[in-house]
């Protein structure tokens, strides 16, 4: 699916990109932590989220200001900017009712727009998302070591050609992803933004307090959560849900922040999505996951490669005993 991307200005003359795929009503999905309009479209983590809001809807999505393709020098950042950025895209498209769809530190950006905009907002959706960031969450002296943590990791090997730093936020949002899911996810790490860049937004993320917002919030809204999410904890996304009056919850079988293509929680989260917009249901695979053949290929490749591994290996062991009979044999002619 193709794309072109165009500029918005803020109000405070920082350039936003933006891109919009798909045909239908609109669906505005707002800016969060590690995203590049470009670079994500074909990725192994988020293609099979985007394709399957574009098969149905108009999908908006932006880069938040320095990220991305989005302006990067000169910003500042804070969750008002963050709010004002997601205000300037909309005009610009003169949008006048939207779903809105908020996923991890989007969800209180989406929150924050929700309360303030009612009027715009038709449906809310939030996915893995919190309403108090780690400074306003429980034992905060443990909660400002782990942003201190983060920060230095960030510092030291962000941007570099290694890894290992970037290997560390990877293993929280897709612990349970593949060896390509992990390569890419910490490629878009280091080409999302700069290290100067995202330990602001760790200071930033770390301030987030909406949960008192979460009672003005009068949009139809559906929360889904990963019940083993490591990087926002599973009770963030009930608090959400109890929070916005009416708010239907649905948990997801993952232990992934991100629910990967072929994971069951996809089909349930698609499933919620589809019934609680009035969408038909999907029937057989869903956009950018692979088909029922496909899997079953992957997975006789996979059992012939574990056969031929073992094959090799007994061969081997074969191999040995015979030499080593051989060495015996001689040594007792002698």
């Amino acid at each position: 699916m193709s794309q072109h991307i165009e500029y918005a200005t803020a109000p405070d003359g920082v350039r936003i990109a933006y891109a919009v795929i798909g045909k239908g009503t609109p669906v505005v999905r707002a800016s969060h932590w590690l995203t590049h309009l470009e670079y994500e479209l074909d990725s192994p983590v988020w293609r099979h989220l985007l394709l399957g809001m574009a098969s149905r809807h108009r999908l908006i999505r932006y880069d938040g200001r320095g990220t991305g393709l989005s302006q990067r020098d000169a910003v500042e950042i804070s969750m008002d900017r963050w709010v004002s950025d997601l205000e300037c895209v909309v005009d610009c498209l003169s949008l006048e009712r939207f779903i809105l769809l908020g996923v991890s530190q989007g969800g209180a950006i989406s929150i924050k727009y929700a309360a303030r905009h009612p009027e715009r907002v038709s449906h809310l959706i939030i996915h893995g998302a919190y309403a108090r960031g780690f400074l306003h969450r429980d034992n905060p002296d443990k909660q400002r070591q782990f942003v201190e943590l983060n920060r230095a990791l960030i510092r030291e090997g962000w941007g570099s050609e290694h890894d290992a730093y970037r290997q560390w936020f990877t293993s929280q949002f897709i612990p349970g992803g593949t060896a390509e899911q992990a390569r890419w996810f910490n490629d878009l790490e280091r080409v999302s933004a700069t290290p100067e860049m995202m330990e602001k937004f760790v200071v930033e993320l770390s301030t987030i307090n909406v949960a008192d917002l979460l009672p003005k919030v009068t949009a139809p809204t559906l929360v889904t959560h990963c019940k083993g999410d490591v990087r926002v904890p599973f009770a963030l996304g009930q608090e959400i849900a109890a929070g916005i009056p009416g708010a239907k919850f649905v948990p997801l079988d993952s232990r992934n922040h991100v629910f990967l293509a072929d994971e069951p929680a996809t089909r349930v989260f698609f499933d919620a999505v589809t019934s609680f917009l009035g969408d038909p249901p999907f029937k057989g695979a869903l956009p950018g996951t692979a088909t029922f053949k496909e899997r079953t290929q992957r997975r006789i490749v996979a059992l012939e490669r574990s056969w031929l591994i073992k094959a090799v290996a007994i061969l081997a062991a074969l191999a040995g005993a015979v030499i080593s009979f051989l060495q015996l044999f001689r040594l007792l002619r002698q």
